[in-house]
Formats: structure tokens, C-alpha cells, sequence
């Protein structure tokens, strides 16, 4: 009942309620997003803009869900976009070089700024290997992945949040370490590890 007086607030524009939404989900909503986009700033950029949409699209929440679940979902999908549009502006980029109008290339390594507070390994390198591996992953694959191993929710919570059976994210987390697996093997054996 509580939960549903607090959505009302929200719905009625009321500021307190609004510093209640980000005082409660502000940290939770980063580690989100720098879970699917390992860079500081673009993860924070990406946690104002889940919040600009919840404060827009609150008056649309059904009540499905939990508040918490329907924000990761926004946290998830706003992500999910913006490593799309990132690799829209890499085949543009690349199909430029081609063509002879050189776009000037950032040489520095996107995940070389990553510093989740869940990931604790040791060096930046092995950082960077393990990300790169998950965000080859198909979409589906890596959000289950990142959500269960990175973000550390349960497979039900991940069903919630992604909207699929519990069976189906299993499924997704069996094929995710399979690939995964492939993948850094692959890595390490190019290496001469």
C-alpha cells in the first residue's frame, strides 16, 4: 500500500517524492548502467536519462510490476540503446575512414575508465578482455548475464525485469557462459596464454 501512496506522489508531481525516488534508486540505477556501459560518464549520462523517463512515464506505470523492477527495465533498455547508437557511430566512423572523410578516432580503449564497485579483479586489463567478451554477447544474452553476475539478481528477479520465464533465463545464462567461455579460450589461446 505504501509503495502505491508513493507512485501517487510522484504521478502528482510532488518534489519530495521525487527526492525520495532518487535518493532511493540514484546508486542502484548507476551500477546499473555501468554494468552494460563501463564508462563513468556515459553511465551517468545514461542514469539521467532513466530518470528524466521515469519522471516523464510514471503517469503510464501500470502497477505490473514493482516500482524497482519497472525502473531496472528503463535502466536496462536505456543502456541497451545507448550501446546501440554507440556501434551505429562506429560503422559510421569506419564506412568514412573508407570513403577517405576521416573522422578522428578516440585511440584510448572505452573500458579502459571501468570501475564497477561488483567487478573487483585485478588489473584494468583483465577488466577490459572480460567486458569486451560480454558485450559481444547477443543482447539478450548479456543483459541476463550482467543482471544475474554483475548486478547480482536472482534469476527471478531477472525474469521480472526482462520480462521472460525463469526457464527462458536460464536458457539465456547456459547459452551466455557457453559463449562466454568460447570466447575468452579463444582470446587467451590467440594470446599464447
Amino acid at each position: 500500500m505504501e509503495e502505491e501512496l508513493f507512485i501517487v506522489a510522484l504521478r502528482q508531481g510532488d518534489q519530495r517524492a521525487y527526492l525520495q525516488l532518487l535518493e532511493a534508486y540514484q546508486q542502484k540505477v548507476f551500477n546499473t548502467c555501468i554494468s552494460f556501459v563501463p564508462n563513468a560518464a556515459d553511465a551517468e549520462d545514461i542514469a539521467q536519462e532513466v530518470f528524466i523517463e521515469v519522471f516523464n512515464s510514471v503517469s503510464k506505470f501500470k502497477g505490473d510490476a514493482k516500482l524497482s523492477t519497472w525502473i531496472y527495465r528503463i535502466s536496462v533498455n536505456k543502456s541497451l540503446e545507448f550501446i546501440r547508437k554507440k556501434k551505429a557511430k562506429k560503422r559510421f566512423g569506419f564506412m568514412q575512414s573508407i570513403l577517405g572523410n576521416d573522422i578522428p578516432i578516440d585511440r584510448r580503449s572505452y573500458f579502459t575508465e571501468f570501475d564497477h564497485p561488483g567487478i573487483l579483479l585485478e588489473n584494468k586489463e583483465k577488466n577490459e578482455i572480460l567486458f569486451r567478451a560480454i558485450h559481444s554477447l547477443p543482447d539478450s544474452q548479456r543483459v541476463v548475464f550482467t543482471l544475474h553476475n554483475i548486478e547480482g539478481r536472482s534469476y527471478k528477479e531477472v525474469a521480472e525485469v526482462t520480462g521472460k520465464s525463469i526457464s527462458s533465463v536460464e536458457s539465456l545464462m547456459f547459452r551466455a557462459k557457453k559463449s562466454l567461455r568460447q570466447l575468452l579460450e579463444a582470446y587467451y589461446k590467440k594470446e599464447g596464454f
